[in-house]
């Protein structure tokens, strides 16, 4: 069981000589996860807020889902996308290493609505911060030893749920009772099965979510002391 706390914080040790010569000596890789609604994108935009776009890149979880467009829609919403098997890890990893080793990669987006990627991309330059963000990073031992400090968002169930029925309804085009019916279907089992779980894999731990004040403070000075090395 995990005691419940305000914020629990490591001393942040830069990972330097694990790596071979030609990656960047002084990136840091932080791994945002936790369960769908629990705060994590609030959480990451704050600390990006406080560094700006050259120093800190964001990787999302959501724009590597596997591309549906060769199934029909009846199959797309059978679909859970709540479990491990719906990420493209393979390709995660290979843009997490390509940015360890100095190299700007070609994130993929991807629609909701239509389940499939675009055909645009977004660049992803090799900054000193690295932050990766999504519900099922850490159940990826590859794409979770990439890095160096791993955070779990906890928040408590009936405020995630809260958040999902707003935004599945406002972003994903669902009505109240679908939201509803994917959560107890899709989300709450997996989430106990796999989210979960997880969180014994993280350094810090912090609840509330974005309005975690304290706890995003901390971060950042941690970050801030990193990217004026």
């Amino acid at each position: 069981m995990f005691r419940k706390c305000k914020f629990i914080c490591i001393s942040l040790n830069l990972i330097v000589s694990s790596y071979p010569e030609q990656t960047i000596i002084f990136m840091l890789m932080i791994g945002i996860a936790g369960g769908s609604g629990s705060g994590k994108t609030t959480v990451v935009k704050k600390i990006a807020k406080q560094f700006g776009v050259k120093h800190v890149s964001i990787i999302s979880q959501d724009a590597y889902y596997k591309d549906l467009s060769s199934l029909e829609e009846t199959d797309k919403r059978a679909i859970n996308f709540d479990h491990p098997n719906s990420i493209e890890f393979s390709l995660l990893e290979k843009h997490l290493k390509d940015l360890r080793d100095g190299k700007s990669v070609e994130m993929p987006t991807y629609s909701y609505v239509t389940c499939t990627r675009g055909e645009d991309t977004i660049k992803i330059e090799p900054n000193p911060v690295i932050i990766v963000e999504g519900i099922l990073i850490f159940t990826d031992k590859k794409v979770r030893n990439f890095m160096d400090l791993r955070i779990f968002v906890d928040t408590d169930a009936d405020d995630r749920l809260t958040r999902i029925i707003k935004r599945d309804m406002k972003e994903r085009n669902r009505t109240c009772e679908q939201v509803l019916d994917h959560y107890h279907n899709f989300v709450k089992p997996m989430h106990q099965q796999f989210i979960e779980p997880t969180k014994r894999f993280a350094d810090i731990i912090v609840p509330e979510g974005g309005n975690n004040d304290k706890a995003i403070a901390i971060l950042t000075s941690h970050i801030d002391k990193h990217v004026h090395i």
